[in-house]
């Protein structure tokens, strides 16, 4: 096959990109080792800022997003038996949609499908090859044969364990990581959400976070040791340990129901830069990784292909090299505080493990003053919302810079397929 952009991975990232590249009219395929199925229902990040909301909508993919997503405009700090509510939109203009990572993916594949988009799952990407040249291929296995797909560029969304980061030859990448000392056993449970917004509870023993999925689903977690085993974890003894790291409210009671999923998410912080080599650009898990704590992850990936998918316009359309000759300094700005807003989360709201007692005043007294400071409760509520980005390309330069790829007339055919309701709390008063 031939395509203008290759993707390899149908996460949030690749599916996105596919959608806003036809958009654009320009053509793709997407390259996915797991079934539909699969990718349909894996269970992962739920919380969408609002940029990613917009972009969501913005786009056509909006309208079960709008019926079916849990708008908030706050969430809780739980600490020291108190609670305090961060109202969000009113800090910032903006909110956060709970709306789980399989409906987005869900969605994008349905208009894909309907666009007549080319999505090949079970194609296992085994190697990339001619990236440092103009016809870059992408060799994958599907249905016992090896097949190629060449295309002008490459989009590595694949995530960490994927092929296309590893692709760049050793030496161009640099890698930073820092791994947490410990991890989040997570709960999707039959049970009628008992809060209206988001409640991030810190504890003696440990860090809990009450989530939701729908008005019937709870998502619920636990920090716990990184090597946890999740055998040792009845359903019993999981809603005794939220019991006893969530009902530190005065009448406010959790609401139980049947376990219908359990999970181990280990904590990590992960950045590769650049994020881009030669005719490859990488996007989402592949290059980035951040702890759950501060919902970044899904969203990171968004406004990456977001950048993206500008950057091909540009070239596609005007000639113009200068907007994806940037993406990799561009997108790590917003990656890198990103990374710092979730790692101040994790630190502020985790009982760390050397216990270290100065460090628990601290986390406390910082606690504190983000529920009773307006400035640092702004800070916090700016960074959780997602901070605002431009999606205008702006006007082509009266004469487009000559591009440094091959000319935009290089043959390519599309491939085969042709409210505001609160539970029982204390309310912040900001100083």
């Amino acid at each position: 096959m031939r395509t203008q952009v290759g993707i390899v991975g149908a996460g949030p990232a690749g599916l996105m990109l596919s959608h806003l590249l036809h958009r654009h009219g320009i053509d793709s395929v997407v390259l996915e080792s797991r079934s539909r199925d699969h990718v349909e229902h894996r269970v992962r990040a739920g919380v969408l800022e609002q940029g990613s909301v917009d972009l969501l909508c913005r786009t056509g993919l909006g309208e079960r997003l709008l019926r079916e997503g849990l708008r908030h405009e706050g969430i809780e700090l739980r600490f020291a038996g108190e609670s305090h509510r961060v109202p969000m939109t009113e800090l910032t203009g903006r909110a956060i949609t709970v709306y789980g990572q399989q409906e987005v993916v869900k969605d994008l594949i349905a208009a894909r499908l309907a666009a007549g988009g080319t999505i090949l799952f079970e194609a296992d990407v085994v190697r990339l090859d001619g990236l440092d040249s103009s016809s870059p291929v992408v060799r994958y296995r599907r249905d016992g044969r090896e097949e190629e797909l060449r295309c002008d560029f490459v989009a590595g969304c694949d995530g960490f364990h994927g092929v296309s980061r590893g692709a760049v030859p050793e030496g161009v990448l640099t890698s930073y990581e820092r791994a947490y000392p410990f991890a989040w056993l997570g709960v999707l449970a039959a049970a009628a959400p008992a809060v209206q917004e988001l409640v991030y509870a810190h504890h003696d023993r440990g860090f809990a976070l009450y989530s939701m999925r729908s008005p019937e689903i709870s998502r619920l977690y636990l920090q716990v040791a990184p090597d946890e085993d999740l055998a040792a974890w009845p359903d019993a003894r999981i809603w005794a340990e939220l019991r006893a790291r969530l009902e530190t409210v005065p009448g406010w009671s959790l609401t139980e129901g049947p376990v219908l999923e359990k999970s181990l998410t280990p904590m990590r912080s992960f950045v590769v830069e650049p994020m881009q080599w030669e005719r490859l650009f990488l996007a989402g898990d592949a290059v980035h990784i951040v702890p759950p704590t501060g919902a970044k992850g899904m969203n990171l990936a968004l406004a990456d292909v977001a950048l993206l998918g500008d950057a091909f316009a540009a070239w596609y359309g005007h000639g113009r090299t200068d907007l994806l000759a940037g993406y990799s300094t561009t997108a790590l700005r917003r990656v890198w505080r990103a990374q710092h807003f979730s790692w101040w989360m994790t630190s502020m709201l985790h009982r760390l493990a050397h216990d270290d007692p100065y460090e628990a005043k601290l986390q406390t007294a910082t606690l504190r003053y983000a529920a009773t400071s307006r400035a640092y409760a702004t800070s916090l509520a700016e960074n959780y919302v997602g901070c605002p980005r431009s999606d205008h390309l702006g006007p082509a330069p009266a004469e487009a810079q000559p591009p440094t790829w091959p000319p935009r007339d290089t043959p390519c055919r599309p491939g085969a397929g042709g409210s505001d309701a609160t539970t029982t709390q204390r309310r912040s008063t900001y100083s």
